[in-house]
């Protein structure tokens, strides 16, 4: 498992790196709201976007959801849809343009140019106060990579059931939740979240971990505690 790493001595800011540019900043154009797919401006699989009603002006808290190796946009957005409405949250889920995340196919580049254009779309178009990345299994290594090297951007990561973190550069410190299912058969927690968490809390990270007896899956009671953190609610 590939540990946080420090950020390089010379930093290149740029995609091949996981770095981000798109920023909120006022809205230009009217967003719409409900489930709405997003086109790959860069001819990758779409993406999809829920933006809760009213449509009135107050901001949302967006979470990119990042699904697992060989899902799908739709699991990516299914694993906080449920409390999107009450919270407000502006959910962002795109598809890997592979059947996992670049950092874990072949490194940086291919998907963190597609999420920033996404994440530039979505900004042009709703008012967003606060941005969180969230993941499950690919998805969470994939959110805690690009999480943590993007703090400028990022207040907050959720990784369920992550392997690793693996940055290659690190901006700001987001808080971070992670959980993990004691018998995960498919990531075990000794190699993966019982290494990670202590790691990232000696490079001072805030971290928030909740361990389960189960297997490698998200209970319903940790999505809505992950969502409660995540909208200062504990």
């Amino acid at each position: 498992m590939a540990e946080p790493a420090p950020p390089h001595r010379a930093p290149e800011e740029n995609p091949r790196h996981g770095r981000l540019t798109a920023r909120p900043g006022p809205p230009s154009v009217r967003g719409g709201t409900g489930l709405v797919p997003a086109p790959d401006a860069h001819g990758g699989p779409p993406a999809l976007v829920y933006a809760p009603e009213p449509a009135d002006g107050t901001p949302y808290r967006l979470v990119l959801l990042l699904h697992g190796a060989g899902g799908s946009a739709r699991q990516g957005l299914d694993l906080l849809l449920p409390h999107a409405d009450t919270h407000r949250l502006l959910l962002v889920a795109p598809q890997a343009a592979a059947s996992s995340w670049d950092v874990i196919v072949e490194g940086f580049g291919v998907d963190v140019r597609r999420i920033d254009t996404l994440l530039a779309s979505v900004f042009a178009g709703h008012p967003v106060d606060g941005v969180a990345f969230a993941g499950f299994s690919d998805g969470a290594s994939y959110a805690l990579s690009l999480g943590l090297t993007n703090g400028d951007l990022v207040d907050a990561v959720v990784a369920f059931s992550p392997g690793f973190a693996a940055p290659l550069v690190t901006h700001g410190r987001p808080r971070v939740w992670v959980s993990h299912g004691a018998a995960d058969p498919v990531l075990p927690v000794d190699a993966c979240s019982r290494r990670l968490v202590p790691r990232l809390r000696s490079l001072d990270y805030d971290v928030t971990y909740r361990e389960f007896p189960d297997g490698h899956e998200v209970p319903a009671g940790l999505r809505a505690e992950a969502v409660a953190w995540l909208t200062g609610g504990v």
